[in-house]
């Protein structure tokens, strides 16, 4: 069925260049959209400039361009909107929603990484804090395209969480909230290594009014080492020359496969065939894929 209300995105982080991980994520949101017609948006999340990497970025768009995955409408970059941002966390801040917190490090060992609440009635100014949302303890649950069923109690589970971190940098959960409002995306479709982050945008969409997209959350490949492939553990980059084999090869970790007749064709013409085939239902229930499975 032909959806052109669907919306759907790519947001990478230039924190280094786009690997074989990032392709399938890539692939994956790509065919979705495409499949219904629907359209395909492309956002840059530069929150963090001291991780990122000289060159990621236009390196990223030229890798895009080069396996055929043209993105709708203009580049978004996160880097533009610290005002929007700023003026979303003041709200919160007045509102009670939000609080300074001056925890060190060393004073959240031993909790877990679940936030213990220290400072949540401190009454600490925001001046060289972090600021965190109060969460309730209540369980937030979704059902994921691929991974089924989904649950997380914010209270026991995770805490309190930061949305704007001390060294004044705004969180990933504050902004990816925002911004799939603003931009409309009403599809979610990115790595599993995201899925324990759902329930958070869940209760930031809740807090705020915002309608909650539909979530599809594609395994992670993984390396021998058991490490996921990604920018930090040096995962090669993509090959320009070689973008319809490992296309094709992304299809498979999809659960899709390609006619051998398709190994020649160029990547628009793979991925031409690919969307009017996709089926997300055959992609693994699996949090994790190892890459020696898909050679």
């Amino acid at each position: 069925m032909q959806n052109s209300s669907y919306i759907g995105r790519f947001a990478p982080t230039p924190s280094g260049y786009l690997h074989f991980g990032s392709l399938v994520a890539a692939l994956a949101s790509y065919l979705d959209a495409r499949s219904v017609g629907g359209r395909w948006l492309l956002r840059m999340e530069d929150l963090d400039p001291p991780r990122e990497a000289p060159g990621a970025q236009s390196a990223i768009l030229q890798t895009l361009e080069r396996y055929g995955l043209h993105w709708d409408g203009e580049l978004v970059r996160q880097s533009d909107r610290h005002g929007e941002y700023e003026a979303l966390l003041q709200r919160l801040f007045d509102q009670g929603l939000a609080y300074a917190c001056t925890c060190s490090r060393k004073q959240l060992e031993g909790s877990g990484g679940i936030y213990p609440g220290h400072c949540r009635n401190a009454g600490h100014a925001r001046h060289d804090a972090a600021i965190r949302l109060r969460v309730p303890e209540l369980i937030y649950r979704f059902s994921d395209r691929v991974q089924g069923e989904y649950s997380q109690h914010l209270g026991r589970e995770v805490g309190d969480f930061v949305i704007r971190r001390r060294d004044g940098l705004y969180a990933y959960q504050l902004a990816v909230v925002l911004d799939d409002a603003w931009q409309g995306i009403n599809n979610v479709v990115r790595g599993a290594d995201l899925l324990d982050s759902t329930p958070r945008q869940l209760y930031l969409q809740e807090l705020l009014g915002f309608s909650q997209p539909r979530y599809l959350h594609v395994p992670l490949i993984i390396q021998p080492d058991g490490h996921k492939l990604g920018k930090s553990y040096r995962s090669p980059p993509l090959p320009g020359d070689q973008a319809t084999a490992l296309l094709i090869r992304a299809l498979r970790a999809l659960g899709q496969s390609a006619p051998d007749e398709l190994a020649d064709a160029s990547a628009e013409e793979l991925l031409a065939w690919s969307a009017r085939q996709w089926n997300a239902a055959l992609i693994p229930r699996t949090r994790n894929l190892a890459e020696s499975q898909l050679r």
